[in-house]
């Protein structure tokens, strides 16, 4: 059976230590990854000019932030690495092998919930500048069909400029939800140019990292899979949680 393409909207940092309806609703779908051989991610925190896979077999967690608890700083994701699977998937893209690099947040924050089980091997792929990343999610697709499933990690909405950092479920500005909204609708028919381009765009992203690894997932899927929403809503007002996944 083919594995799946799913993307998860990370949110804050301080997430991995929460419980609200966005971790049960992760949680509820990772438990359904039990099949899974590995996952190879590709997160908003990992920009690179030219293509590069983490091949190491223990990555550490990077505590890409500030200002949060410390509780946050002692945290860690203790799933493995597979570097066989990276040489795999520097074969199929041409990314070269990073030997020394630990997992961004974008990694270990979603997966403390996705797997708390910490039991499935994940292999970070870079989000390359300048690229065509739904190319890069086709030159993936094969993965699947040996039991590897693809992940975005990054978020639909994520202007940290216009939180409302006083309160976690404050509505969502209208904007916000509008754009959301619009992407939700042209995933469900895979349109990527739509979602570029949809209205509210340079306020919803004003840099591209977040959504970026939509594209990625977008290219990485079949014409049999369907699209099943993991989770929708909002934290701090904007910032977006919607997560997805396409499965056969």
């Amino acid at each position: 059976m083919r594995a799946d393409v799913f993307f998860i909207s990370h949110g804050a940092p301080s997430v991995a230590i929460e419980e609200d309806d966005f971790t049960r609703a992760v949680r509820a779908y990772g438990a359904t990854l039990d099949s899974v051989r590995a996952i190879v991610v590709v997160s908003a925190h990992w920009q690179t000019r030219g293509l590069r896979v983490n091949a190491v077999a223990h990555p550490q967690p990077i505590y890409d932030f500030g200002g949060f608890v410390p509780e946050l700083y002692a945290m860690r994701y203790d799933a493995p690495g597979d570097p066989d699977l990276a040489r795999e998937v520097a074969t199929l893209t041409g990314a070269e092998l990073e030997t020394q690099r630990g997992w961004d947040h974008g990694v270990w924050v979603p997966f403390t919930h996705v797997r708390p089980q910490h039991d499935i091997p994940i292999v970070e792929l870079s989000l390359p500048i300048n690229t065509d990343l739904l190319a890069l999610g086709r030159s993936l697709a094969p993965l699947r069909d040996r039991g590897v499933a693809i992940a975005g990690s990054g978020g639909i909405v994520h202007n940290l400029g216009t939180l409302h950092f006083d309160d976690k479920f404050a509505p969502p500005d209208e904007w916000a939800a509008s754009f959301d909204n619009h992407v939700a609708e042209a995933l469900s028919r895979r349109d990527a140019s739509a979602i570029a381009d949809a209205p509210h765009a340079s306020r919803a992203a004003p840099t591209p990292e977040h959504l970026n690894p939509i594209f990625v997932v977008l290219g990485a899927t079949s014409d049999d899979d369907h699209l099943e929403t993991i989770c929708a809503g909002f934290h701090y007002g904007t910032l977006s949680m919607r997560s997805f996944a396409f499965r056969e």
